[in-house]
């Protein structure tokens, strides 16, 4: 392979990684009180009918109930508030927390500084201890977005799906909850396919 080729594959390969890293969402399947047996045709979100908000933020709430909505009639299911086959619920966990950070202003601390040799780290180096080490302190939004699909002649949980994603600013937040609200709707349209 050309030396060139191996630095492109390696420069995309890293910026994949990298890329994936940041916009981390963990889905996790809980709650299965029965089995995904037949295909659905019809579905309701209940949030919708009864008028129950699921997130903080009435923007974001409204926007997971079109999210939801337009994914599952895409996928050919019918929205019916009469006699739905597959009923739909949601929540969120919305946990405000911090992180620190701490910080060196020493870009080689096993290599010493320099002063007594490019190879030695010394720890009682006073370049090395003196530096500024003090933690910076950063906000951010642990955000769980819940799904619980339910049969609705058996009156049972088929699955619980909840997406958990971090959240680093408002801006970015409806964004976030949306993607997760995605991939959430992928997992059980996967599931939904093995029945077929």
């Amino acid at each position: 392979m050309n030396p060139i080729h191996i630095k492109n594959l390696f420069l995309v390969t890293f910026s994949l990684l990298v890329l994936s890293s940041c916009n981390s969402i963990e889905i996790f399947k809980e709650n299965t009180e029965v089995p995904v047996r037949r295909p659905y045709k019809s579905f309701v979100i209940i949030n919708q009918e009864v008028g129950i908000r699921g997130f903080s933020s009435q923007f974001i709430d409204e926007q997971v109930q079109i999210h939801l909505r337009e994914a599952l009639e895409a996928k050919g299911l019918i929205y019916d508030k009469s006699e739905p086959e597959l009923i739909i619920r949601y929540t969120s966990n919305e946990d405000l927390r911090k992180r620190d950070t701490y910080s060196s202003n020493n870009y080689y601390p096993y290599w010493g500084s320099r002063v007594l040799g490019p190879w030695i780290y010394n720890p009682y180096d006073p370049y090395f201890n003196n530096r500024n080490n003090s933690p910076t302190t950063s906000n951010y939004e642990l955000v769980q977005v819940i799904v619980d699909f339910i049969d609705q002649k058996e009156d049972k949980l088929l699955m619980t799906l909840t997406g958990v994603t971090e959240v680093s600013s408002l801006k970015t937040k409806s964004k976030k909850v949306l993607k997760t609200t995605d991939k959430i709707v992928e997992y059980f349209l996967y599931e939904l396919k093995d029945t077929e």
